[in-house]
């Protein structure tokens, strides 16, 4: 009974959706500290859809925002979450003077026939704080389609799309006589991920692709040394005035870059020795590539990316709060107490696991698993067992 109860939800949702196309999302986010707004930029196509076949009406996770598409009748077809810069810039000082808008793209299947989008934001209480809703007609003729002619390869094919996680690398600051750099770069990026547990044992449900982006110049910018580099994603350190934060704000020439190429998740390698990186769940990891400590950096920022988790270190010093007392993270390892028993209450007393007080860049009043964790340190040996099961979570949600 219960394959057939799943056979006939496949069923279902392959008649909702033009399974294999995907609908772009091109928005600006906008805003100031606080307030905020969603414009629409661009609806696109894709030849093909590489993300989840089954729960497609449920949330991976709860996210700082959510996107959800509606048939005519508002029956939810897809819903899926996600962080943005520009939300974390709404937290930074610079955000109470001034005005700023930021790109966001997001992938769903394109619907059959006409369907409704709704995007929305919540601030660290978890209270919308923008929300916006726009029709979508599979049919109109100003849907662009989107493609390009960047090179690819395969670095581990354990599947189809429909069966498998599908992680993209990209170039960024490589020349056309650093590709094979590149390439080497990308498979020590995918086999440090992959050395990690639960990615390790579940290592068959992921597909890993390199795209060769060719810059026209090699590196990447660094504003605080006064470096700027014309780079085919625009990636730059100090991003929001912080020295090892690694970001790009040019979103939307990341996806067309990559537009002809099978991606659900992406790693963004920068071609620089220069310490730093950034993680943002649901958009991309964008790490240094030739630092020493090159290999852990883009494990812990692929677990903000794909697992959605948050730092555990602390230094008190933040201008915004993110964690505020009366608010349960949506993030799987971090607690207020607000609501520990949705979190790892059934865990403490087993592997180390406890109730240790400190993250979310917090000393007090917001609590990790375990002493140390790959979110906490770079010196340690790994995912700590709370994230473990967050991150196998994830994983057995995408693929089974």
């Amino acid at each position: 009974m219960k394959r057939l109860f799943v056979l006939i939800c496949m069923s279902l949702s392959a008649t909702l959706f033009a399974q294999e196309k995907t609908l772009r999302l091109d928005y600006i986010f906008y805003g100031d500290a606080t307030h905020a707004g969603i414009a629409l930029s661009e609806l696109r196509s894709l030849d093909s859809w590489a993300g989840r076949r089954s729960r497609m009406d449920e949330l991976p996770l709860k996210g700082n925002g959510q996107v959800t598409v509606r048939d005519t009748t508002g029956k939810v077809l897809y819903r899926t979450s996600f962080s943005s810069l520009f939300q974390e810039w709404q937290t930074t000082e610079e955000s109470t003077r001034m005005s700023r808008s930021f790109e966001n793209v997001f992938l769903v299947p394109m619907p059959e026939s006409k369907a409704t989008v709704t995007v929305e934001l919540f601030d660290p209480h978890a209270r919308v704080t923008a929300s916006f809703t726009h029709p979508v007609d599979p049919s109109d003729i100003l849907i662009r389609p989107a493609w390009c002619s960047t090179a690819s390869r395969d670095l581990m094919i354990n599947g189809p799309l429909d069966k498998c996680i599908d992680v993209l690398i990209v170039a960024e600051g490589y020349t056309f006589g650093e590709m094979e750099t590149f390439y080497r770069d990308a498979r020590a990026a995918m086999e440090s991920i992959l050395a990690h547990e639960p990615f390790k044992q579940l290592k068959d449900r992921f597909n890993f692709r390199a795209a060769g982006l060719v810059s026209p110049v090699s590196g990447v910018s660094i504003p605080g040394r006064e470096i700027w580099k014309d780079t085919p994603l625009h990636s730059h350190f100090n991003t929001f005035y912080t020295d090892r934060y690694l970001t790009t704000l040019h979103v939307k020439d990341l996806h067309d870059a990559i537009a002809g190429i099978p991606y659900e998740l992406i790693i963004i390698l920068a071609n620089t020795d220069n310490y730093g990186g950034g993680g943002i769940y649901n958009s991309y990891t964008l790490t240094t590539a030739h630092h020493a400590k090159f290999k852990p950096v883009v494990v812990h920022e692929f677990g903000h990316s794909f697992g959605g988790l948050a730092d555990e270190y602390f230094y008190d010093d933040q201008y915004g709060d993110y964690y505020p007392a009366d608010t349960e993270p949506w993030e799987q390892n971090l607690t207020t107490r607000v609501d520990f028993g949705c979190k790892w209450e059934d865990m403490v007393g087993n592997e180390g696991v406890g109730l240790i007080e400190g993250g979310g860049y917090k000393s007090k009043g917001v609590w990790r698993g375990c002493e140390d964790c790959r979110m906490k340190t770079n010196s340690a040996e790994g995912f700590c067992p709370v994230c473990q099961r967050a991150l196998e979570r994830l994983i057995r949600f995408y693929t089974d």
